[in-house]
């Protein structure tokens, strides 16, 4: 895992809709379920939430919890 990503994931916030201003990684799993279902956004976003999703869905969140201030 690229530790500039991880800390993009603590750090950057939500840009727009229902979840507006929260930080990436605290979006609620099932927000990140339906992106995948319908499509992440293109660009930067859309790979940091698909990279979000993937380490939900596999459990790693322990991974985020050292980068969080």
């Amino acid at each position: 895992m690229d530790r500039e990503l991880l800390m993009k994931l603590v750090t950057d916030k939500m840009p727009y809709g229902k979840f507006k201003g929260r930080i990436l990684c605290d979006l609620p799993e099932p927000y990140l379920v339906w992106y995948h279902s319908k499509g992440f956004p293109p660009g930067k976003l859309g790979m940091l939430l698909n990279t979000l999703y993937e380490i939900k869905l596999n459990g790693l969140e322990y991974l985020l919890k050292p980068l969080r201030k």
